[in-house]
């Protein structure tokens, strides 16, 4: 059986990110034994420039795009039930910031060199779980240490390893090459779902989407 490459770029602040997670997962398991998965989480950062403080999320989205407190609103109402439908829990309320998440991506890129645990599930792939779920459904800063540092004590990681990333710039260098080469290959928005280096499926879809993709590129694949 041939092995789907797919690499999820995205942000641990970006809810269409959790919804088009949940959404790729229920994918990949409808399929079953059909098509093999290879799933590698790149980092992208919606706001790089944002200081350690963070910011109120309703000044930030008003700013940014503009929007009005009613739109923001009415777009919470619908991550929410979108979010729901892959299971995956927003409690927006909880979230009254947001914040910078680049030492999340340099964690996620030592989790990435990890492997699989016991049960062969990938270490990356459990972190960026716990690390959504902190943030969208326990509203808790991905920025703080003592946060991060708690999750990697819950995955039964080395702590002291993760203390010694956080003390460092470890792994900085090698985040921004990635952050460079998909903004390089025009990747301004996430998530970004790229299926062995070459097909591109954008935003939180819904999970018949990437069934879809993922059955045509799998049979594309087998006949080359």
């Amino acid at each position: 059986m041939n092995t789907l490459k797919i690499d999820f770029v995205s942000d641990v602040a970006c809810p269409w990110c959790a919804v088009g997670l949940g959404a790729l997962e229920q994918a990949v398991a409808n399929l079953g034994d059909e098509i093999k998965t290879d799933i590698h989480f790149q980092p992208f950062q919606l706001n790089p420039d944002m200081p350690p403080e963070g910011q109120n999320i309703g000044e930030h989205l008003t700013q940014k795009y503009g929007s009005t407190a009613k739109q923001q609103e009415q777009t919470y109402a619908t991550i929410r039930a979108r979010g729901a439908e892959v299971g995956f829990d927003f409690r927006m309320e909880g979230r009254g910031r947001t914040w910078n998440t680049f030492d999340c991506h340099r964690l996620l890129y030592w989790a990435s060199e990890l492997g699989n645990n016991a049960n062969g599930i990938s270490i990356q792939h459990r972190m960026k779980k716990e690390m959504l779920k902190s943030y969208f459904t326990e509203g808790k800063n991905p920025a703080d240490r003592a946060v991060l540092l708690d999750m990697v004590n819950r995955l039964a990681l080395d702590t002291e390893k993760a203390t010694a990333i956080l003390d460092s710039d470890e792994y900085s260098a090698e985040v921004r090459a990635r952050q460079r080469f998909y903004h390089a290959h025009e990747i301004h928005s996430v998530p970004a779902v790229i299926i062995n280096d070459r097909h591109l499926i954008s935003g939180g879809q819904p999970a018949a989407v990437f069934e879809n993709a993922l059955r045509q590129i799998a049979a594309a694949h087998k006949s080359t």
